[in-house]
C-alpha cells in the first residue's frame, strides 16, 4: 500500500470518528465519549496530513519535518496557554475568536492556491472565489462578535440607514467581480472582493444586537464549518471537505433550534437582532410597581419548608462562579427530601450549553437537569423558584407584551411557582436591554448582591447532609 493509499484510508477512519463524535456530543452522558473520538480523530487527520507533506514536499524532508514541528509547536505551546487562562465564562468569545482562525487560513489558502495556480479552470477559480468570500466574511464577524461577547465594544446593534441594502449590495458586487475574476484571471477583483467581504462580515455582526448573540455564535460556527470545506476543494482534502461539511451543517442546525428557541426566524436574526445595550438600566417609566427584597436567611426558610424547587441559571452564575455552592446547596436540599431540578432554557447565557456544561463541571447529576419544554408544565406545582442570574429567559414579557423587543420568545415561566427568588447585583436589565415585569410581581423577592457569596450565605443556614455510614 503507497502512502497516498493510507493516508486516504487515514482520512477515512478519521471522518468516521469525527461523524460518531457529533452523534456523541448530541447528549449530556455520551459528550466525555464523543469528545475523546473527536480528538482521536483528528490526530489521526493530522497524522496522515503531515506524512503525505513531508513525502511530497520539494524541500529536504528533514527540513520539512522541521518547519512543520516548529508550527506545531508554536501552536501547542499558545493553544496550552490560552486553555489555562480561559475561564468558562469567557468560553464564548474564546470560540468566536477561533472561528476567525477558521477565516483567516480559509484567506489565506484561497490566496495561495490561486498564486501557485494562476492559469487553473473556471471551476477551480470558483472555488477560490467562494473560499476567500465565505472566509473574509467569516473572519471580520467572529471579530466583531469577540469584541462585543467580551464586551471591548456594546452590544447594542448597529443601525446604519439602509442596512439592508447595503448587504444586498456587497452580494451584487461581490457577483459582478466573481465574473470579472472568471473572466479575466487577475488578481485585482479577487482583492476588491476581499475587502467587500471583509466589510460585508463586520456589518452583519455589528447589526445583530445582544440578546441575538447565542444564535450569531452558532450561525459563525457554520460559516467556518464552510470556509474549511472550501479550503478543502482548493487543496483537494477529501477529509477536509467532510469535516467542513459537517461543522457546517451541524451549526446551521443549531442555529436553527436557538432561532426556534427564541422564535425568531434566521433571516430576521442576520437582518439585525434586537436588544440594545447590555445591562442598560431601565428608566422609570418601564418599572411596573415595587420590587421586595429578601435576605439570604429568608430564602432558606423558604427552601428548607418547600417541597420542590427548581433552579433556572443564567449567564449571571456563570460570571459568579457561583455554579460550585449552588450545587453544594442542591445536594443538601435533596439529602432533606427537597425535590430540585434545573431549568436550562436553551439560550441561556451567550453560548448554546454553556448551562449545562457548568452545571457538568459541578458535578451536578444530569437527570436532574431539564429542557424549557420539560420544566414548564411543572412549574405551577413548583413551591420556590430560584432565578440565578437570568433574565431575558425567564421574562413573562416575551408572552404578554405583543409590543416587547422579545415578544414571541419562548421562556420559562417562572412566575406560575408559588415564590420566585431572583439573584441579580442590580435592578439592571438583561444583555437585550428589556424591562422584566417579573421583578415586580407579588409572589417574587429579590435578593441582591453577587450570586455566589449570596448561595454560600444561605448555607450557613442550611444543614449538611447526612454523613454516609461507612460501609
Amino acid at each position: 500500500m503507497t502512502l497516498t493509499s493510507l493516508a486516504q484510508a487515514t482520512y477515512l477512519l478519521a471522518a468516521v470518528l469525527f461523524v460518531l463524535s457529533l452523534a456523541g456530543l448530541s447528549h449530556q452522558e455520551s459528550a466525555r465519549r464523543g469528545n475523546a473520538l473527536g480528538m482521536a480523530g483528528m490526530v489521526l487527520a493530522l497524522a496522515a496530513t503531515i506524512a503525505l507533506a513531508i513525502d511530497q514536499s520539494a524541500r529536504p524532508r528533514a527540513a520539512t519535518a522541521g518547519l512543520i514541528a516548529l508550527v506545531l509547536l508554536v501552536g501547542a505551546v499558545i493553544g496550552t496557554w490560552q486553555a489555562r487562562r480561559v475561564e468558562m465564562t469567557q468560553m464564548p468569545e474564546l470560540i468566536a475568536m477561533l472561528h476567525s482562525f477558521v477565516g483567516a487560513a480559509a484567506v489565506l489558502v484561497g490566496y495561495n492556491s490561486f498564486l501557485t495556480e494562476p492559469h487553473a479552470d473556471a471551476v477551480h477559480r470558483v472555488e477560490v472565489f467562494l473560499g476567500v468570500l465565505i472566509g473574509a466574511v467569516t473572519f471580520t464577524g467572529s471579530v466583531v462578535a469577540y469584541l462585543k461577547l467580551s464586551a471591548r465594544v456594546s452590544s447594542a446593534p448597529l443601525t446604519l440607514p439602509g442596512r439592508n441594502w447595503l448587504n444586498l449590495g456587497a452580494l451584487v458586487a461581490s457577483a459582478g467581480l466573481m465574473a470579472w475574476f472568471l473572466g479575466s484571471g487577475s488578481v485585482v477583483p479577487l482583492a476588491l472582493m476581499t475587502v467587500v467581504a471583509l466589510a460585508l462580515g463586520w456589518h452583519l455582526v455589528a447589526s445583530i444586537g445582544g440578546g441575538d448573540m447565542p444564535v450569531v455564535v452558532s450561525m459563525l460556527n457554520s460559516y467556518s464549518g464552510w470556509a474549511a470545506a472550501a479550503a478543502g476543494f482548493m487543496l483537494d482534502n477529501d477529509l477536509l471537505i467532510v469535516t467542513g461539511a459537517l461543522v457546517g451543517s451541524s451549526g446551521a442546525i443549531l442555529s436553527y433550534l436557538m432561532c426556534r428557541a427564541m422564535n425568531r426566524s434566521f433571516v430576521s436574526v442576520i437582518l439585525g437582532g434586537f436588544g440594545t445595550a447590555e445591562g442598560t438600566v431601565a428608566s422609570a417609566a418601564g418599572e411596573q410597581g415595587e420590587h421586595r427584597e429578601v435576605s439570604a436567611s429568608d430564602v432558606a426558610d423558604l427552601l428548607t419548608g418547600a417541597r420542590s424547587v427548581v433552579v433556572t441559571p443564567g449567564y449571571g452564575m456563570a460570571v459568579a462562579k457561583a455554579q460550585y455552592p449552588v450545587a453544594e446547596l442542591v445536594e443538601r436540599l435533596r439529602a432533606h427530601g427537597v425535590q430540585v431540578r434545573f431549568g436550562v432554557h436553551p439560550v441561556a447565557g451567550r453560548l448554546p450549553g454553556h448551562m449545562n456544561v457548568l452545571l457538568a463541571e459541578a458535578r451536578v447529576p444530569y437527570d436532574i437537569v431539564l429542557e424549557m419544554d420539560e420544566i414548564n408544565p411543572d412549574l405551577a406545582d413548583t413551591d420556590v423558584v430560584l432565578v440565578i442570574g437570568a433574565n431575558d429567559t425567564v421574562n413573562p414579557a416575551a408572552l404578554e407584551d405583543p409590543g416587547s423587543p422579545i415578544a414571541g420568545m419562548p421562556v420559562l415561566e417562572v412566575w406560575h411557582a408559588r415564590q420566585v427568588v431572583v439573584f441579580k447585583r442590580s435592578m439592571a436589565t438583561g444583555y437585550a436591554g428589556v424591562q422584566n415585569p417579573l421583578f415586580f410581581r407579588e409572589n417574587t423577592a429579590m435578593l441582591f448582591g453577587d450570586a455566589k457569596e449570596q448561595v454560600e450565605a444561605i448555607l450557613t443556614h442550611v444543614a449538611p447532609a447526612p454523613a454516609r455510614a461507612a460501609g
